[in-house]
């Protein structure tokens, strides 16, 4: 009985719509599952809770969204219209939305890969001194890659442990990263500059203040010198800073201050992807 409605919609694609024999072919495939699976007899038997469910169904076998998405769409066609022809009164599709896609979770670095990735640069030479105080900086603090290239020297006060970002946010510095920017600044900031009015903290080798790029670039050499498998960009460091935070019991209302996130839903996010972290 219910393959009749398809032939009746089938030829409302083609004849009234004049849709591609394409778009007619995805209809009448995502029509005949959904009906296969909802094993309703009667047209009129289908609810929104039919529809939904199907969608959810859809949605934990790990299909797409764009493919939920045009499941969802083939629904609401068919639906509008059967109500359209009167074979049933009301769409069941009407105000059904397809399910949100998952949240991929953050990428966070176990704390050996963390150690290898800062044990990376060569601190015998300037470049080396510098990569190991950017790096340092950027994992003990959680600051965002922007913030990290906008750090003037003015803003860091190393004999109280704390630089203060472009957004007045005034964060804590561990020691192995206070020295590493000690070293740096004592011993190479200096000879990479172009000139004295330079204010900016960390400078590429021509002596100008680091670029987003530049930072980038020296980030993957380390990845791939250190071994790691992971995707590993700056906002994996401001992940995992987080992640070993709260792995360490440190206050999440702390965390989210450091991070300058306005809801602590956003910091709480790394609480629950922290027991999973794993050597890569």
């Amino acid at each position: 009985m219910l393959n009749s409605y398809l032939e009746k919609f089938k030829a409302y694609l083609q004849d009234t719509r004049g849709a591609s024999a394409n778009t007619v072919s995805s209809y009448m495939r995502d029509l005949t599952f959904f009906l296969k699976c909802c094993e309703k007899p009667e047209l009129s038997d289908i609810s929104q809770d039919d529809l939904r469910l199907y969608l959810s169904r859809l949605y934990d076998d790990g299909r797409s969204q764009a493919t939920i998405a045009r499941t969802l769409a083939s629904l609401k066609a068919f639906f509008a219209c059967m109500a359209d022809l009167g074979f049933i009164e009301v769409s069941p599709a009407l105000g059904i939305s397809a399910p949100a896609a998952k949240r991929k979770p953050p990428q966070i670095l176990s704390d050996s890969e963390i150690k290898r990735l800062l044990e990376q640069p060569d601190r015998s030479d300037p470049k080396g001194i510098r990569d190991k105080a950017m790096l340092e900086t950027l994992y003990a603090t959680g600051i965002r890659v922007s913030e990290l290239i906008a750090l003037d020297r003015s803003d860091v006060n190393l004999a109280a442990g704390i630089i203060t970002c472009r957004c007045g946010r005034t964060i804590p510095v561990y020691s192995s990263a206070v020295s590493a920017i000690s070293e740096y600044m004592l011993s190479t900031r200096a000879r990479l500059a172009v000139s004295a009015d330079e204010n900016a903290l960390f400078v590429n080798m021509d002596g100008s203040r680091m670029s987003r790029q530049g930072f980038w670039k020296i980030l993957r050499q380390y990845k791939d010198k250190a071994q790691i498998q992971k995707d590993l960009n700056p906002q994996t460091l401001r992940n995992s800073f987080a992640a070993h935070m709260l792995e360490r019991g440190t206050d999440p209302r702390l965390v989210q201050q450091i991070l300058g996130h306005a809801d602590i839903s956003s910091t709480l996010v790394y609480a629950r992807v922290d027991e999973d972290v794993s050597d890569g």
